[in-house]
């Protein structure tokens, strides 16, 4: 990650350990597609949010601002980037990437570096550019963000060689408070606050009449008329994605 993104996290760090809780049942897939690892580097790693509390873990964050967030519990934390990782060839059992590979400054060497440093699994949260939720149909822009900033799905595997990618779906009260977790609460999106924990909302420049036009269509019923299939599912597809790199150590 670029200082640049760091500064970026200095300040979107404010609040961000109220509003990006991890939600368990996410944690339970990227804990489990990590096999038997017993040791992990957590790259991107922010507040420390995913990270296995049963296995030894060592994170690499850029911003001090959220490295100063992270418990007394949390893994050690060192000041750096993805780019530059500072370890040996094979340090570590597995490596570990959520909801981060976006904000890289040179995604394929940070993919190549988890890589190097990994034994086994590379586990990466990440996001298909493709996809389009409901919120894009109000913010477009943000579909054009989504396709300036995240990678291709086939970008991994020319990355990282042999790779799974599996849908993720996001449960209804998701806890965890990423750009598209709040899919069946619309009026969360109408909340500044909320906003300002996601890092989408830092890049765009003004998203008034979106969210006006939002909040006029809750007011009205339209949002529930036009979305209705979205009110009885419990979880949802919008768009995350589990990517796992294989290696023969796997």
């Amino acid at each position: 990650m670029a200082d640049n993104n760091a500064a970026k996290y200095d300040t979107i760090g404010i609040n961000y350990e109220q509003l990006r809780r991890p939600d368990p049942r996410i944690a339970a897939v990227i804990h489990e597609a990590l096999g038997g690892a017993e040791t992990v580097l957590n790259v991107g790693a922010g507040a420390g949010s995913y990270e296995p509390s049963n296995i030894a873990v060592t994170a690499v964050e850029p911003s001090f601002e959220m490295i100063a967030k992270r418990s007394a519990e949390s893994a050690q934390a060192i000041q750096g980037s993805a780019e530059n990782l500072p370890f040996e060839d094979n340090s570590f059992d597995a490596a570990m990437a959520v909801l981060t590979v976006h904000h890289w400054s040179d995604q394929a060497r940070g993919l190549a570096e988890m890589r190097r440093v990994a034994r086994g699994p590379v586990v990466i949260l990440t996001f298909d550019p493709a996809h389009r939720p409901w919120l894009t149909d109000y913010l477009p822009q943000l579909a054009d963000l989504d396709e300036e900033q995240m990678p291709a799905m086939a970008f991994y595997g020319e990355c990282l060689g042999d790779v799974t990618v599996e849908p993720l779906a996001i449960p209804h009260d998701c806890i965890d408070g990423f750009l598209y977790a709040y899919w069946r609460r619309p009026k969360a999106y109408l909340e500044e606050r909320i906003r300002m924990g996601i890092s989408s909302f830092w890049a765009l420049d003004d998203v008034s009449q979106g969210i006006e036009e939002l909040s006029q269509d809750i007011e009205s019923g339209a949002w529930a008329r036009r979305y209705a299939d979205l009110l009885n599912q419990e979880t949802y597809d919008a768009g995350y994605r589990l990517v796992i790199g294989h290696s023969e150590h796997s």
